[in-house]
């Protein structure tokens, strides 16, 4: 009787454990995914266009030749973030520049770039954002001049300008893809560094050669070309060191927008993700 009785505890315990083990490994792995697209969310710079007062509120100022875009909410608030997005909506908006109503989003907002993010990237992002506090306050419609100011004109706009995909290159070392797959996506370096067209489409094509009319008026510098601005003269380490603390070999300090990236993107990078997007440029510019 004793040994029966052993044996009911003894499956009894097994069986809460059964229970209780896959309730702490799912929770577990969505402290991960939240604490993985919180680095995501700052690799992408996310930050720098949607806090102003309130994390995540939007409202901040881009300053641009065709208006002024204003960043829009992105806190799981149901009435004026993303909260209620499906996943599939998310990556829609993200890579495609959609919104759960079919809307078409500017290319203000770089999906043009999120594009090549990993689904993974996309899905922690996510994971990270819905943990955060809702924020309820409606973003400002953008300020834009005609004919800029007629969203139904982007579909049109997404034609003429197709995306240029980045794949990662299996000549190049593990380190090199990582930092392209940083540059030419999450965090967007092309988007600030690449010249545009006269409707705002990137021309990827002509390289990291800078961009005459970037962000709040400014030019902005080649990050390509041994003889435009220096760049091309600097050391991995000297590009490393200028991403991690904001100085260039001369001493000065990096302003302008680039104070913004070195604050919400490149600032937090681990030591890892700097030196793989030095490697990277450094090679554009010494193949």
């Amino acid at each position: 009787m004793k040994r029966i009785k052993y044996l009911f505890i003894i499956l009894a315990s097994s069986g809460f454990a059964l229970l209780v083990t896959p309730t702490f490994a799912a929770t577990t792995s969505q402290e991960e995914a939240i604490s993985r697209g919180e680095y995501v969310f700052h690799i992408g710079g996310c930050a720098s266009c949607h806090t102003q007062d309130q994390p995540l509120a939007g409202g901040v100022e881009l300053v641009t030749p065709f208006g002024v875009f204003i960043g829009p909410n992105i806190s799981p608030d149901n009435q004026h973030g993303i909260g209620g997005w499906s996943n599939a909506q998310f990556i829609k908006a993200m890579r495609e520049g959609v919104s759960p109503k079919g809307e078409h989003y500017y290319p203000a907002f770089p999906y043009t770039s999120y594009v090549n993010m990993l689904e993974q990237d996309l899905l922690d992002l996510k994971s990270y954002l819905d943990a955060q506090e809702p924020v309820s306050k409606s973003t400002l419609p953008h300020k834009l001049k005609f004919p800029y100011n007629q969203r139904t004109l982007l579909g049109i706009w997404k034609l003429l300008n197709t995306t240029n995909k980045w794949v990662p290159d299996p000549n190049q070392s593990a380190m090199w893809n990582r930092g392209g797959y940083l540059a030419n996506g999450p965090s967007h370096c092309t988007q600030c560094h690449s010249p545009r067209n006269f409707i705002g489409g990137l021309q990827v094509e002509a390289g990291l050669v800078g961009n005459k009319q970037g962000p709040e008026g400014e030019s902005v510098p080649p990050l390509l070309g041994v003889s435009e601005a220096g760049f091309g003269t600097w050391t991995k380490e000297d590009i490393a060191f200028s991403l991690e603390i904001g100085m260039t070999p001369e001493g000065d300090f990096l302003g302008g927008s680039m104070s913004h990236v070195l604050e919400n993107t490149t600032g937090k990078m681990t030591t890892e993700d700097i030196e793989a997007l030095a490697t990277y440029l450094y090679l554009l510019n010494n193949p």
